[in-house]
């Protein structure tokens, strides 16, 4: 196994090169427009898994995007790991941020990345993180060195709630039975302080839209004496948190786990900076719920929060208009017990209620999974705490997650196996931002530190 380094030497030039092509597709599954884009990817990642050695490799049709699965099996008595990672971005907006154009990736130092980044829209979410699987499973089959069976699911539509993966699971248990399930879509506290995410988020996202007159209207005449619907979505949705930043739903937190003071503790021993975190930010205060830290309001607590809000007249210039309608979407992050479709009901009833009746209402729910929580003590974690362990000198710390990956908790129902979620991005990456990147050094750490995963978790399975 020490022959990773070696191998990642020779072979580091061609392994950028490599994942730059991936980046430059710009395979964005929420924008019909890239739906040629989109299918692209699955045939490049198709592509990129016959060359690593993959013994069957297939573009499996859904009601949507493709799933791209591969196998290689040495032995049917050995263990299987399952891989899944998507191959689908988010939409790089807004343009004008970017330091350079997102689906032209670049490679220069950051601060936390003095050894250069790669600048791209999927470079950390979650390309570069599936790539490292790729290439760290070339080199296994290449040496002669890979300890148990792989199977890839990798799937094109992550960044839009997995509808076609959450079709897929279920009709083809068999093809994807496996014994643990392997995700590299996390992070890790810092490159000198490795982590495991142990915990991810729920998800539930909605759109809202007020309608007020049946037209838009000169604000002149009829300002002061008709519902303007831009006035009134921003005041209902003020009144979504009270004065101690607590979420105002009825029946919001009725199964919100309560973590004990001990496993609070826990937490807090995690290295964390509020000055340097701030700082990174460029904001002069922390902010959110009462009675909680930055750390646990960012994982151990639901969320709800505006992504987008629009309406009237946004044009250069002014225009005396009183809209016709408004809207708005908004996500809630959920924390293990929360089922997000109970509290997609819950937010829809309490949003309809608050308006006064010189508007109407309307939410379209868009996607949303559940939270899921992993256990320390299985085999898996076991093995992923010995690998980076091997690779980085230390033993990692078990971290809960904000994000959410919600087919997470569909593979625990569907497959009846854990997943671990061994990440190598950092907080400072800029997903779902302007200027996403991808640390070249956390890209080969991650390939060095796989394939000790599989020696570990093979050798721990006996």
């Amino acid at each position: 196994m020490e022959s990773i380094n070696n191998y990642l030497r020779q072979n580091k030039d061609r392994f950028l090169t490599e994942l730059t092509e991936l980046l430059k597709i710009p395979s964005i599954s929420a924008d019909p427009a890239y739906s040629q884009d989109v299918l692209d990817a699955a045939e490049a990642i198709k592509h990129s898994l016959e060359k690593a050695g993959c013994d069957s490799v297939e573009i499996c049709e859904t009601p949507g995007y493709p799933i791209v699965y591969g196998e290689k099996t040495i032995d049917p008595k050995l263990p299987t790991v399952l891989v899944y990672g998507h191959y689908d971005v988010q939409p790089p907006d807004p343009l004008d941020l970017w330091h350079s154009p997102p689906f032209e990736p670049v490679v220069k130092p950051t601060e936390k990345h003095p050894d250069g980044a790669i600048f791209a829209r999927g470079a950390c979410d979650d390309k570069g993180q599936l790539y490292m699987h790729v290439k760290a499973f070339e080199y296994m089959v290449a040496e002669a060195t890979l300890p148990c069976n792989v199977k890839f699911m990798i799937e094109g539509e992550e960044e839009v709630g997995s509808e076609s993966l959450a079709w897929f699971v279920p009709r083809h248990r068999e093809k994807l039975a496996n014994d643990v399930i392997l995700i590299s879509d996390t992070g890790m506290i810092a490159n000198d302080i490795p982590s495991i995410t142990t915990g991810l988020r729920g998800l539930s996202y909605v759109e809202v839209e007020v309608t007020g007159p049946n037209r838009d209207l000169h604000s002149g005449l009829y300002g002061g004496a008709v519902a303007n619907p831009v006035n009134i979505l921003a005041r209902m949705i003020a009144s979504l948190h009270d004065e101690n930043k607590h979420i105002t739903i009825p029946g919001f937190y009725d199964k919100v786990e309560e973590l004990t003071a001990t496993e609070r503790a826990k937490m807090a021993e995690a290295p964390f900076s509020q000055e340097a975190y701030n700082k990174a930010l460029d904001i002069a205060s922390e902010y959110g719920e009462e009675g909680y830290t930055t750390n646990e309001r960012n994982s151990i607590r639901p969320t709800l929060d505006v992504n987008g809000i629009w309406g009237g007249y946004i044009g250069e210039g002014a225009k005396t208009v009183l809209p016709s309608k408004a809207f708005a979407k908004i996500s809630m992050r959920l924390v293990p017990d929360q089922d997000w479709k109970e509290v997609t009901e819950l937010f829809s009833k309490h949003f309809k209620s608050i308006a006064p009746p010189s508007v109407s209402v309307e939410v379209r729910p868009h996607h949303g999974g559940q939270g899921y929580v992993t256990p320390i003590d299985s085999v898996g974690y076991r093995a992923a705490s010995k690998a980076y362990e091997t690779t980085f000198g230390k033993v990692p710390i078990p971290q809960r997650s904000g994000g959410s990956i919600p087919i997470v908790s569909l593979f625990e129902k569907e497959l009846e196996s854990k997943t671990i979620l061994m990440g190598f991005g950092l907080d400072s990456d800029a997903i779902h931002s302007p200027n996403e990147h991808f640390g070249v050094w956390n890209y080969l750490k991650g390939i060095e530190t796989i394939p000790w995963f599989y020696k570990y978790f093979a050798e721990l399975s006996q």
